[in-house]
């Protein structure tokens, strides 16, 4: 597990800490780098991140609070507390947006978002950025994931408790489970043991930029530690805050294996009820393994994406699995031409492609609305890249083209298609 969290931090791609336990034992509980590079602070179990979206958890699950207080039903229309509501979303449930699923636009794709980002705003001012947008399609018929929707959902929790989405949170969640080290985190507030946030920079690790955290609000504005987010698993799945009947509906997946709040999957053949959460400078990802009793948790003050392939790779470890470093991959030598018969475009979902193209003996590859990524032979069919834990394989037809590839990576193995004249789609951003 070292060596894995060890790789990451010497190519500068993580700081933070990571948990693994199983039960209430905890197998690891370290901080590596710093949890603020000016004065060298490092980072320590106790050092408090922004979490992201693991938020919308929290948010569910105060929603299933007051559900079984009387106060709501997650099939009661949004209308029914908001009779200023606009028409289109006559037929918004809470259910809908608790799923992703109401077709409200998401608030933080819109063009004027990163103009807006810096200054307050009330929930209500939040809301009104979107109330007014049509629907992407019609409730309960597609999964579309949606700030928006957590946003509209904390506002809904103050209006019908009569307290601020905070206080809603700290007293009937954290102070419940005796979570400490977490809370609603602010721009202002001194919190003591709290991770500066960094990004990625031409010149090395810059500081992030700014956002006002009245922002992300119930979609994302929470903070903890790695200890306090293992009170919470040992919580919600120990039965601690809601009935049993109340956690299996939070944890039941409608649409695109999203729950309330949580996503709920299989990986290397082991049910995950896990989110991850990105804001600036931050990425995280909370995972429980419900049938092992596993807990991963990885808080990141940098962002990028090796929370995630720390947390699958310690999961695959924790389990008695094998993992093979970046650094242990061999890289091979082939004839480039062989990558000829590669070249095209591939489907990963609707609205992914994934291109493949040559330059000279470079091997390079680009997805929707991403930069690209150079990838390394392993032998003629396998590659690898070295920035992202990720591999490919090529699936190919007699004469040598590849009517497939397959992307390996987070545990998972993902088909694509080849599909002809798609390149022309792809830009990066």
């Amino acid at each position: 597990m070292e060596q894995v969290i060890q790789s990451l931090g010497a190519s500068k791609r993580f700081m933070g800490t990571v948990l693994v336990a199983r039960g209430k034992d905890k197998l690891l509980d370290k901080g590596y780098g710093f949890a603020n590079l000016e004065w060298n602070v490092p980072d320590v179990p106790k050092t408090k991140f922004r979490l992201g979206s693991i938020t919308k958890q929290f948010t569910a699950a105060s929603i299933m609070l007051l559900e079984e207080r009387g106060k709501l039903s997650v099939h009661d229309p949004v209308k029914k507390y908001m009779p200023d509501a606009p028409a289109a979303w006559d037929k918004v449930t809470i259910f809908n947006l608790l799923t992703h699923t109401s077709g409200i636009p998401n608030f933080t794709s819109f063009p004027d978002y990163a103009s807006q980002e810096p200054f307050p705003a009330t929930p209500s001012q939040l809301v009104a950025r979107f109330r007014d947008k049509p629907l992407d399609f019609q409730p309960g018929e597609k999964w579309s994931y949606s700030n928006s929707g957590y946003v509209l959902l904390g506002y809904l929790i103050e209006k019908i408790s009569g307290e601020s989405y905070a206080r809603f949170v700290q007293e009937n969640i954290f102070d419940r489970l005796g979570m400490e080290d977490s809370g609603y985190d602010s721009n202002s507030a001194i919190i003591p043991d709290r991770a500066s946030g960094y990004v990625p920079g031409p010149n090395g690790l810059a500081n992030a930029g700014y956002i006002d955290m009245t922002i992300p609000f119930s979609a994302g504005g929470l903070y903890s530690t790695t200890g306090d987010l293992l009170d919470w698993e040992q919580g919600l799945f120990g039965g601690k805050l809601l009935s049993t009947a109340t956690l299996k509906a939070m944890t039941t997946p409608f649409k695109s294996d999203y729950a309330f709040g949580l996503q709920v999957h299989r990986v290397n053949g082991h049910e995950v009820i896990d989110h991850g959460g990105g804001i600036e400078g931050f990425n995280t990802i909370l995972a429980y393994y419900p049938e092992d009793k596993l807990t991963v948790v990885v808080l990141a003050n940098v962002n990028g994406s090796a929370p995630q392939e720390i947390a699958q790779d310690l999961e695959t470890l924790a389990e008695g699995g094998k993992v093979v470093l970046i650094s242990e991959r061999k890289q091979a030598q082939i004839d480039p031409k062989i990558f000829d018969g590669y070249v095209g475009s591939y489907q990963m979902a609707p609205d992914f492609i994934l291109t493949v193209t040559r330059d000279g003996g470079h091997f390079i590859t680009q997805a929707t609305g991403q930069g690209q990524v150079e990838i390394f032979p392993e032998n003629e069919r396998e590659f690898f890249a070295k920035v992202v834990d990720a591999q490919i394989t090529f699936v190919t037809d007699k004469q040598g083209r590849a009517t497939e590839l397959i992307l390996h990576q987070g545990g998972l193995d993902q088909h694509a298609p080849r599909v002809e004249g798609a390149a022309g789609v792809l830009a990066p951003k």
